[in-house]
């Protein structure tokens, strides 16, 4: 039986669309009925600014079996409604399971799909659920996308409860910096609500079907950002309360009470934390509702983002660690594996331990053991004798006392003293060649505060892109060096090569650098064996810690060199 995540589906949320057909209510391969319309237009209105009715166009025929550019085969439909369909199928080329979005060529909004997809897909946010393929071909146009199965939906999460502060904490941190950067290219989701917000096993939040669905529904908005803004705001109000911040329910929450308005979080349940609250009041101010503690309002993701720079961090709780059981050694352990065990209330003789064992062979080591003793004790005694004797022979005269030559030879090591760095560069021979270039000078400002920093990455090995980049100094001459410190945010693997003393200029080839040092850690000593001399270093960034935003960016603070 095929295996289902609902967790992986883009578009299998309905909510504020009309029902689905009579097929789609019914119980799926694997028993599991996905028919979810809990919600109204005006929810749709509320969040969206959806436009009129969508075109009527009829679905393409197809089946589970076909393959689409002979390589994605359609495995189950998930959604089927106003003229387009969403699939689970699996990619028979790279063995993967994969989303598909289908409708025809010529539907009123194909053309829009296609843009929306391709530009989500240049975007290449990894907190974002990503586009792998947009096509239109054979009176079809379909959008191919990543498949979670280890993703969890917002909405699932909150059947069983709010979230933890902490939880709620990374959600309005990671989903307004991944809008935000989404907003800044352009790019808009229109349909930002808890069946688009996912988070995997690792704790990371996504985001899916960013610009495609409300592509996909015909939805559109004059202020953009100032919709996606309040829907992030709708998130929070929910993880923190488990309610929907307007009247009618909706992703399977209830809605405020009747006539009485937009109320904070804290006044809805009780151990709400304070600034969250205020935090959500001030995204969701729109339609008279005001700010908390007459705080200006968010419009942007940009300004939420900034707003929750302001707050105190919020920590993850301590773990829980419980005691381990009283240690139970075993009959076998206790050595009567075998034997009759005793009975209850008797009290056990104790045995006497056997005497040793008396036999020739041990009463002759014993008496060559003595003999030898005797013969060290009198050895020792003649050399004491003779010390003394020759110590007695030697003259009293203490103008026969040794002095210390003040003019001794032997070599004193030269104290180590800090070298200038004349300039430094980018270096990135696996990627595109740069990174970060404006920023290199913050990495020896001597300035802990300013630091230069890399892209993100969804790993801690650079999304399995590359093997490293790095910084590399130049010295402005060829200069012995005994140590580099460098400080990084966060815990880093760094590696420091050296290019060989005769080069004439700064080396482009990564194999021109020779490794000399290692280590990991927030603040590093790289110390070779023994000094070198050189003109230029490499300072080779190998493992990035993780951000507080889930993913993974290496930030080098400053960088010293000393003899």
């Amino acid at each position: 039986m095929a295996e289902r995540s609902t967790a992986a589906v883009d578009v299998a949320d309905n909510s504020g669309d009309e029902p689905l057909t009579a097929e789609a209510d019914q119980s799926t391969a694997d028993g599991v009925a996905k028919n979810r319309e809990r919600d109204t237009e005006d929810v749709e209105a509320q969040g969206s600014g959806g436009t009129g009715s969508p075109e009527k166009a009829s679905p393409p025929e197809l089946h589970s079996g076909h393959k689409l550019a002979r390589r994605y085969r359609l495995e189950e439909c998930v959604t089927r409604l106003n003229g387009f369909s969403s699939w689970r199928a699996v990619d028979e080329k790279l063995r993967r399971a994969v989303g598909v979005h289908l409708l025809p060529a010529d539907h009123s909004r194909a053309r829009s799909v296609l843009a929306a997809a391709r530009s989500s897909a240049l975007l290449g946010d990894p907190r974002f659920v990503q586009v792998l393929d947009a096509v239109e071909e054979n009176d079809l146009v379909y959008v191919v996308h990543e498949w979670l199965p280890d993703a969890t939906e917002l909405t699932t999460l909150l059947a069983s409860g709010p979230l933890e502060v902490y939880d709620a904490y990374q959600l309005i941190s990671q989903i307004s910096s991944a809008m935000a950067a989404a907003h800044r290219e352009g790019l808009a989701h229109l349909r930002l609500n808890p069946n688009a917000v996912l988070r995997t096993s690792t704790g990371q939040w996504r985001i899916r079907g960013l610009a495609v669905n409300a592509a996909l529904r015909g939805i559109s908005s004059e202020t953009p950002q100032r919709t996606d803004t309040e829907a992030i705001g709708a998130l929070l109000y929910a993880a923190l309360t488990q309610r929907w911040p307007y009247e009618n329910d909706a992703y399977g929450l209830s809605g405020l009470p009747k006539d009485i308005g937009l109320i904070a979080p804290d006044q809805v349940r009780a151990g709400v934390h304070r600034g969250l609250s205020e935090l959500t009041m001030r995204a969701l101010a729109n339609d008279g509702a005001t700010a908390s503690r007459h705080e200006s309002p968010c419009t942007t993701p940009e300004e939420l983002v900034k707003a929750i720079g302001e707050m105190p961090r919020i920590r993850p709780p301590e773990p829980a660690f419980t005691a381990p059981p009283d240690y139970q050694r075993t009959t076998y352990q206790q050595g009567t594996y075998g034997r009759q065990a005793p009975r209850p209330g008797v009290t056990q003789p104790v045995q006497a331990p056997p005497p040793p064992l008396q036999s020739r062979t041990g009463r002759a080591l014993k008496w060559a053991v003595s003999a030898l003793l005797i013969a060290a004790l009198g050895l020792g005694s003649w050399q004491l004798a003779d010390a003394l004797m020759d110590q007695g022979n030697k003259s009293d005269d203490t103008n026969q006392t040794q002095t210390t030559d003040g003019n001794d030879k032997s070599p004193t090591q030269a104290p180590s003293k800090p070298i200038a760095i004349s300039g430094a560069s980018d270096f990135d021979p696996y990627g595109d060649g740069s990174e970060k270039p404006s920023d290199i000078h913050k990495t020896y400002d001597s300035s802990s505060s300013t630091y230069w920093q890399t892209d993100f990455y969804t790993s801690a090995d650079f999304g399995r892109l590359k093997p490293g980049l790095g910084v590399i100094l130049d010295l402005g001459k060829v200069q012995q060096v005994g140590k580099v410190t460098v400080s990084f945010v966060g815990n880093t693997s760094v590696e420091l090569l050296a290019a060989s003393s005769d080069a004439g200029s700064q080396p482009t080839s990564f194999d021109s650098y020779t490794k000399v040092a290692g280590g990991s850690g927030a603040s590093v000593t790289l110390k070779p064996d023994k000094s070198f001399e050189s003109r230029y270093l490499l300072v080779w960034l190998t493992k990035l810690p993780q951000t507080e935003q889930g993913t993974f960016r290496g930030r080098v603070a400053d960088i010293k060199v000393t003899s």
